[in-house]
């Protein structure tokens, strides 16, 4: 019986433990093609920059005593799926994996994240899709420092994966983000959760005398961020891991009607307003 396969890819270059975590936990669940970022990519969303030329370089990666062909792409998380699909697969993967990354991806500004990019590129090929993301101190976010711990981080991916390859496909659910908090274990609770529209990450004003000075964007976690149970962000940071359905179709939930009557009231105002004058 063939087995079902499964690309993986991630925004944090194809070196990181954190792939190899993930290859080490996905192996028994189906045919790996792996297929990463040759150097980190972290906040390049779902960017497909034309500078990178899409050259693949064959190469291994290996984690706890197994190793596994993969290819280095000269491009962005999301190119990298492209040409899995495009060049690589010799047929229909069954599920696309992104992650695991050094860092939660909470919040409304997953639109930054490489590894979500990823796997929503995925999801554009009709291709059911995690993103799987590990918390870790903004200090290891582009590190891909070996202390990182990811063994829990494992076995949650495998638990989600094997779950979603077995899944009846859902409207409007396209990708699963995970998000497992650093404590995690084996007994650690999931919820299912909605995007959290505060900052999560703050960004921090350059420290520089001079607009020409070399003035780079840092960020902080968010000390006032809301409280809100339902959230990625507040689950994660209450020690549970978080599950959140994402939807390649971000159209607002906002009805046609209310936009219309918000237009067409804005506009007699508008019509005030000038016949006023």
């Amino acid at each position: 019986m063939t087995r079902p396969l499964i690309i993986l890819t991630n925004d944090d270059g194809i070196d990181s433990p954190g792939l190899a975590a993930s290859a080490a936990a996905l192996d028994p669940l189906g045919d790996l093609l792996i297929v990463a970022p040759t150097e980190q990519q972290s906040g390049m969303g779902r960017s497909m920059p034309a500078w990178n030329d899409g050259r693949l370089i064959e190469t291994a990666i290996s984690a706890h005593g197994q190793t596994w062909r993969a290819y280095r792409a000269n491009a962005s998380p999301a190119q990298a799926v492209q040409h899995a699909m495009l060049e690589l697969i010799d047929r229909r993967p069954a599920l696309a994996v992104s992650g695991i990354n050094y860092g939660e991806n909470v919040g409304t500004a997953i639109t930054m994240s490489g590894t979500v990019g990823a796997a929503l590129e995925a999801a554009a090929f009709g291709v059911p899709a995690l993103a799987v993301s590990l918390q870790t101190d903004p200090a290891h976010h582009m590190t891909n420092d070996a202390s990182v711990d990811f063994r829990m981080a494992m076995h949650f991916t495998r638990l989600f994966a094997e779950r979603w390859l077995g899944a009846e496909r859902l409207p409007d659910v396209d990708v699963l983000k995970i998000d497992i908090p650093q404590d995690a274990t084996p007994d650690t609770p999931w919820r299912i959760t909605r995007l959290e529209r505060g900052i999560y990450y703050r960004p921090l004003r350059p420290a520089r005398r001079a607009l020409d000075d070399e003035g780079r964007i840092a960020y902080e976690l968010n000390p006032d961020m809301p409280d809100d149970p339902d959230t990625d962000a507040a689950v994660v940071l209450r020690g549970m891991i978080s599950v959140t359905p994402l939807s390649l179709d971000i159209t607002s939930r906002t009805g046609p009607d209310a936009l219309y009557r918000a237009l067409d009231g804005a506009g007699e105002t508008v019509r005030r307003d000038e016949a006023a004058r």
